[in-house]
């Protein structure tokens, strides 16, 4: 028995088997004949075959592709593609994104208008790029700006990249994310900066640190500051959004399935707000909104093979939102600057208080906030529709 696992037990002698010793040793061992049959051959047609499908692969993809999930579903069902329908592609808004770069090679970027670099991580700011192992800057990119193989939520935005985040997606240093937030707001002049990033409530970018005050004052020059609530492991016990979506006039993004459930994995937003230790209160519990975020389909690296690939999380989220944003911007940003051309707090709270009305509710089943559904899910159509109805705006 014990030659079944180790070939070097003892067993019978050869002559037991009218054999020799060496040849009764092989026979104990019931692989040899599947050696026989796998090496060498059996090695070669193994790398044969794989040479053949990275060979084959683009044109096996193109028949996959319309078996694979496919992402339209989350354009259409927060009112994005409608409001492109009525001619908005966000032009005229600048937007800010701080995030691991962008590969603006890919072809879907053709039409990029790409106003402004920055790069905080290595000083190389002169040479455009994607440092992030996953691609995670231009897949974030790809869900507002593509406009090609498919198209983004905001295709004809002003857009801004701060590379501030590692290959890992995280920031070695958390100055070089406030660094990013100053330069949206001084250099580049954002009317939004997205930040699909976030680090856990007392860790990182924790109250009261560079990139909570860098924030703060994007806030206060009336920048609009769209943040993912954040992704948690069933066994985390982190009890809020990440920072800087915790703070109270950023808003906090979450995620939502297919089937219009919320994504088991977004972070759930507590009661008390940490900077004030009072409670929070409408419109700016957290998270405010959830979005579609799960098996997104967007940009890959431009040398990829297929040069798409599939993202989910709130990052994801945050990204749409910050396109539907950034077309209600482009229709309602004249009313909202008024005469003096400035958005101020109180124009800041008129969107936030709009987002919250214009919610789908159904799924946090009526309740007017949930933790972890915020006040609904994104209603694209029905937020613009109420920014306009506030502004008194035909």
């Amino acid at each position: 028995m014990m030659t079944t696992v180790d070939r070097d037990a003892p067993g019978y002698p050869g002559d037991a088997y009218g054999m020799s010793d060496e040849e009764a040793k092989q026979l104990r061992w019931p692989a040899a004949p599947l050696k026989e049959i796998l090496w060498p051959w059996g090695a070669i047609t193994f790398a044969f075959g794989a040479a053949f499908m990275l060979l084959v692969w683009p044109h096996i993809n193109a028949y996959l592709s319309p078996v694979l999930p496919e992402t339209e579903w989350a354009f259409d069902s927060t009112g994005i593609r409608e409001l492109q329908d009525s001619g908005l592609d966000g032009s005229g808004v600048h937007v800010c994104m701080v995030d691991t770069g962008i590969d603006a090679e890919h072809p879907d970027f053709e039409n990029l208008s790409l106003v402004g670099f920055r790069d905080f991580y290595e000083g190389q700011h002169d040479n455009i790029r994607d440092v992030g192992d996953d691609w995670h800057g231009t897949m974030m990119a790809g869900l507002l700006v593509a406009d090609g193989k498919f198209r983004g939520s905001a295709p004809g935005v002003d857009l801004s990249v701060a590379l501030a985040l590692g290959p890992s997606g995280t920031s070695g240093n958390e100055d070089f994310v406030a660094q990013a937030v100053r330069w949206c707001r001084i250099t580049q002049e954002a009317d939004i900066i997205s930040l699909s990033l976030g680090s856990d409530p007392g860790s990182g970018m924790a109250v009261q640190s560079e990139t909570a005050q860098a924030v703060e004052e994007a806030l206060e020059s009336g920048i609009f500051v769209v943040a993912a609530a954040g992704n948690r492991d069933s066994g985390d016990m982190v009890s809020d959004v990440s920072v800087p979506a915790n703070i109270e006039g950023v808003i906090a993004v979450g995620t939502i399935t297919r089937n219009g459930a919320t994504w088991s994995q977004s972070a759930t937003g507590s009661t008390i707000d940490p900077y004030t230790q009072e409670n929070r209160s409408y419109p700016n519990q957290k998270p405010e909104v959830i979005a579609p975020g799960v098996l997104l389909l967007s940009t890959a690296g431009s040398s990829s093979e297929p040069p798409y690939a599939y993202s989910t999380g709130t990052s994801d989220s945050t990204v749409l939102v910050t396109g539907a944003l950034a077309l209600i911007l482009q229709l309602h940003g004249e009313d909202l600057r008024g005469e003096n051309g400035v958005i101020g707090a109180e124009e800041m709270n008129l969107v936030k208080r709009t987002l919250a009305s214009s919610c789908d509710k159904s799924v946090t089943e009526g309740a007017p906030h949930d933790s972890k559904g915020g006040y609904g899910s994104l209603d694209a159509v029905q937020w613009a529709a109420d920014v306009g109805f506030e502004l008194n705006a035909n």
